[in-house]
């Protein structure tokens, strides 16, 4: 045989006459290149080297393009319903390297590919996920395709994954090895450089055009439309006095005087009805703009959900662009995929219609769609990386990252936001993340201080600061602050989650979202437009309340001494703070981007100035009760405890009140937990059914003593033993059953005679099944190494021959740990190397909301 035709029998593109390659010479010639893996580039090229993969040995060695690892290379006609991914493998496998010094026109082809293959990277992924799969099957787990939606991804294969990369960079000696080795430890840190930036330049212009929208409501600047208050009337503001009818702005009209409408009364009336309709305008082009072009949560696109036309079970549709977005990060770092969450659609819709419902003046913030937007910016810009492009386990580590920057360009709170993704978002949190979290946080707030949103060289508008300390008779206030903070915070959440359960998701509302966005944009702004303090932005507002009192601003009345002008803004706060409570509670959850931070500080602010407007006096600060209250208020919403100190500190700038707020913070949240149990995020994933696995949360030990891992594991499931004939049409009659077990992102565990010998995943069994070509479903297929004449029958490469197992007599409080640490799918119950059964991580998050009193109707 010639070596030209050798080379075609080996990459599966041969004759059918030619010589097929069976397992045994497959390990000798793996063997032979761990002997020279030192040297991975030979002495003497051939013609046809540059057709092989980068990682090809030699000649007779099997690469990406190996039909023994992919199967054959000829359409999958028959078996269509089935994801296939040559596309993406023959991108990888044609993005060879040239070393050649002399131009060939066959370089073309490959430069074409390598640039289809970084397009490819914002395509829908689908097919080989593993890169160096021969250094894969040698760990014993297998080679894997993508990830399928709503399926949770493997961490221990993702772990191993980057450990065969980075032995493989090690690899490599002199200074080549040492420049390769230094240029992949800095992509990480370039990496969060440039989501700090592009996150700061996307939240400046999400707080320009708010700003610039929320004063449209009230009336234009005669200068340039394109100005808001602050910047038309800088030659005032920049002063640090009050825009009102002693300091009136000439440059600003309102719409009444636009149309000249000189009666006092006609002109306030058309002035509310303008408010009206310009906030109505903002907030029903917003859930247009997410109804319409928002990507949506679906059932599984799993395939084998749809064999034999199974119809996969339908659910309500979820815009993702919709919501705080918090609760399907958290979701999403512990491991879960929801594709398009966190792609380009999403962010750019997001961003603009978070904008535009914020200049609506609804009761919503943008703090937390912030860390959702972060997150996209995060996403998007792994793909530049080969690494965290190929590495969900990696890419996960990048996104608690851009977490920590969506919360820093929100409040200006670098340390703050690092902390809120350690302490609230991420899951999976080492060292190494924490340095780029820091360092990623940073540079979005330097970027986000260059840029000035507001024109006042401060990063947000209600950042203040105190010039007096606080008393200990204070402490008394402080702690009442800190109850009512809890109160208010629960009750919050509460009325939240029963108006979400009970009103939105059972009536007309559900079926009507915009529907809902217009009546809740109506009667906030009609409720708003009567009270100066809340016709203010939400923003402003809670500027006002937590500013300190001078000779120069009165922050329109709450500095008034007088007993007329403190009774009058006592009376309006109050009537703020329930408008304010009431319009959250029917806010929070509709079909737009809708935050719960600045809503929950405007809560306790009020109360909290209220408050320090009863004891005001030369010695206490109205300010810093606001500032408590709102801590407070916020801690028994979120339940977060170190990292909203921070934020809060960051806030303020001084170190003088920590103590207070860090008192308020924990009464608060303990007031809060006595009510009830979660927090905001918490509840809202439960209500979505999301599989998420709290490693933080501790179960009740006397219903987990009482079962144990043979009551919990599965034991009915379909299994494939390797002595058996397994043909293709039993395969599928299999992949039927387990999608309509309502386990189709599991997969089946592979035994010989009860022995387990492996495990193969749906997805994997799905992509092999669709390289069988040219085979019915009589065709036998192989779960064992044999020499097999259709090397596309074999699956071997797909099994992981090294499951995860676990002692049928093993406590279930060491399964929990396991599932917790190790961030399994799926841990196997064997009994002396028998199989017995299969806990899978969904099965587990049934069991535990079961016996902490929780449904799992929602379930994804």
């Amino acid at each position: 045989m010639t070596d030209r035709s050798r080379r075609k029998s080996i990459n599966g593109h041969g004759d059918e006459q030619n010589e097929p390659i069976s397992n045994t010479n497959l390990s000798n010639l793996e063997n032979r290149r761990d002997n020279n893996y030192s040297n991975p580039l030979p002495a003497v090229r051939s013609r046809s080297f540059s057709e092989h993969s980068k990682d090809s040995i030699n000649v007779q060695e099997p690469n990406e393009t190996t039909s023994l690892l992919e199967g054959a290379r000829e359409p999958s006609s028959h078996y269509s319903h089935f994801p296939s991914a040559r596309e993406d493998d023959n991108a990888f496998s044609s993005s060879s390297r040239f070393r050649r010094h002399t131009w060939n026109p066959r370089q073309l082809k490959h430069l074409t590919a390598a640039f289809t293959e970084q397009i490819g990277r914002y395509k829908r992924r689908s097919g080989a996920y593993d890169e160096d799969k021969q250094a894969m099957l040698n760990e014993g787990g297998g080679i894997r395709v993508w990830y399928d939606d709503y399926t949770t991804i493997d961490w221990i294969h993702d772990y191993v994954k980057e450990r065969v990369r980075i032995r493989k960079l090690h690899s490599i000696k002199g200074i080549r090895g040492w420049i390769v080795t230094s240029y992949d430890g800095l992509q990480g840190w370039v990496l969060v450089f440039l989501i700090g930036i592009v996150t700061a330049c996307f939240a400046a212009g999400v707080d320009i055009a708010a700003e610039w929208g929320s004063d449209l409501k009230d009336g234009y600047c005669t200068e340039s439309l394109r100005l808001n208050r602050n910047f038309c009337c800088a030659n005032i503001t920049n002063n640090g006095l009050d825009l009102n009818d002693d300091n009136k702005c000439d440059k600003w009209n309102s719409w009444s005087q636009a149309i000249r409408i000189h009666d006092e009364s006609d002109a306030k009336l058309f002035d509310f009805f303008a408010y009206v309709v310009v906030a109505l305008l903002f907030a029903t082009g917003s859930a247009l703009l997410v109804k319409y072009n928002s990507l949506y949560a679906r059932p599984s696109s799993k395939s084998s959900a749809r064999i034999e036309n199974i119809e996969p079970k339908r659910k309500e549709l979820k815009p993702y662009a919709a919501g705080s977005g918090i609760p399907e990060v958290k979701t999403i770092l512990s491991g879960f995929v929801i594709r398009g969450f966190l792609g380009i659609r999403t962010l750019w819709i997001k961003a603009i219609s978070l904008a535009m419902v914020v200049s609506a003046g609804m009761t919503l913030g943008k703090e937390g769609p912030f860390v959702h937007i972060a997150c996209c910016i995060g996403n998007v810009l792994s793909r530049l990386f080969h690494k965290y492009n190929k590495n969900e386990g990696k890419r996960r580590e990048i996104l608690s990252a851009s977490a920590a920057a969506g919360v820093s360009v929100a409040f200006a709170a670098p340390i703050g936001g690092v902390l809120f993704s350690l302490e609230e978002v991420s899951y999976y949190f080492p060292s190494k993340t924490l340095c780029r979290s820091f360092f990623c946080a940073i540079v979005a707030a330097v970027s986000l201080k260059l840029i000035d949103p507001f024109n006042t060289g401060k990063i947000v508008m209600f950042q203040v600061s105190y010039n007096k300390d606080w008393h200990v008779f204070e402490i008394v206030n402080f702690l009442i602050l800190g109850v009512l903070g809890g109160l208010f915070g629960a009750s919050l959440c509460k009325l939240i989650l029963l108006y979400t359960k009970y009103i939105r998701n059972r009536t007309w509302l559900k079926q009507w979202p915009v529907v809902e966005v217009m009546m809740v944009v109506v009667i906030t702004a009609a409720v708003n437009f009567g009270n100066k303090y809340t016709r203010m932005s939400n923003t402003e507002l809670i500027f006002g309340l937590f500013s300190e009192c001078t000779n120069e601003k009165e922050h329109d009345g709450l500095c008034d001494n007088s007993f007329n002008g403190m009774f009058e803004a006592f009376y309006l706060l109050g009537l703020a703070l329930i408008s304010k409570f009431l319009t959250c509670v029917i806010t929070f959850g509709i079909r737009v981007p809708a935050g719960i931070f600045i809503p929950a500080l405007l809560v306790g602010a009020c109360f909290g100035r209220m408050l320090g407007i009863n004891i005001n006096g030369d010695c206490v600060i109205p300010g810093v009760y606001a500032m408590v209250g709102a801590a407070a208020s916020l801690a028994g919403v979120t339940r977060s405890t170190v990292s909203l100190t921070v934020i809060m500190f960051e806030l303020t700038g001084t170190l003088t009140y920590v103590l207070p707020i860090m008192t308020a913070i924990m009464i608060s949240k303990w007031v809060a937990d006595g009510i009830i149990k979660h927090g905001i995020y918490d509840l809202l994933i439960d209500l979505g059914g999301h599989p998420y696995l709290d490693s933080k949360t501790e179960y009740d030990g006397a219903n987990t003593t009482f079962t144990t891992t043979l009551d919990l594991c599965q034991r009915d499931l379909e299994v494939i033993d390797v002595n058996d004939l397994n043909t293709i049409g039993e395969l599928k009659n299999k992949l039927k059953k387990l999608s309509t077990s309502g386990y189709s992102d599991a997969g089946f565990p592979i035994v010989d005679n009860k022995i387990l010998v492996g495990y193969i995943a749906s997805t994997e069994l799905e992509h092999a099944l669709s390289l069988a070509h040219g085979s019915d479903n009589l065709t036998r297929c192989y779960f064992k190494d044999e020499n097999v004449i259709d090397k596309s029958a074999n699956f071997t490469a797909y099994v992981n021959q090294a499951p995860l197992t676990i002692s049928k007599n093993a406590s279930l409080e060491i399964v929990l740990e396991l599932f917790k640490k190790l961030g399994l799918r799926y841990v196997i119950v064997v009994d002396r190397g028998q199989y017995v059964g299969v806990i899978n991580k969904k099965r587990l998050l049934i069991y535990l909301r079961q016996i902490t009193g929780k449904d799992m109707n929602n379930t994804l």
